[in-house]
């Protein structure tokens, strides 16, 4: 488990398991689920970006190549998740897509004004929902051109 969370790609971070099975399947259908962590609320995110709790065995510059996140968590909303991310220096080149039921002007004002690299809200279609999902998948993992940490 240790190694595995050394090499993620992909880390999930969603309150509702049906739309985290969705997520997955979605991902693996494109083999883009090996190296994937689904956290189940705000405060369990923060623990895995900042290697803290239950993940102070990882790195926090072994970090995810893309989060997607939801806004309405428990513990810690998304909002707050998303702050923190992009105020830390280790951390803010981390592409975050929002992935949320939310279509509320406001959420998206404020998630660019964070810093968020992109923000779709969920369709509730399942085709639809697989097919964005393993889009953002393959544009985040496979197309992108993430920055090269500084030594």
């Amino acid at each position: 488990m240790v190694e595995m969370m050394k090499e993620v790609e992909i880390l999930l971070v969603e309150d509702n398991p049906t739309d985290a099975e969705l997520c997955i399947r979605a991902l693996k259908k494109s083999n883009l689920a090996n190296k994937l962590v689904w956290v189940k609320d705000g405060a369990e995110a923060l623990d895995f970006i900042f290697a803290q709790g239950a993940y102070s065995e990882r790195q926090v510059a072994n970090g995810p190549k893309v989060i997607l996140l939801d806004l309405r968590l428990p513990k810690v909303d998304g909002m707050e998740v998303l702050r923190r991310l992009k105020s830390d220096e280790r951390t803010r080149t981390i592409p975050v897509v929002v992935l949320t039921s939310s279509k509320e002007d406001r959420d998206v004002a404020e998630s660019y004004m964070l810093g968020v690299n992109s923000f779709i809200s969920k369709p509730v279609e399942f085709d639809e929902f697989a097919r964005t999902v393993s889009e953002l998948g393959l544009y985040w993992l496979l197309v992108n051109r993430p920055p090269v940490p500084a030594k």
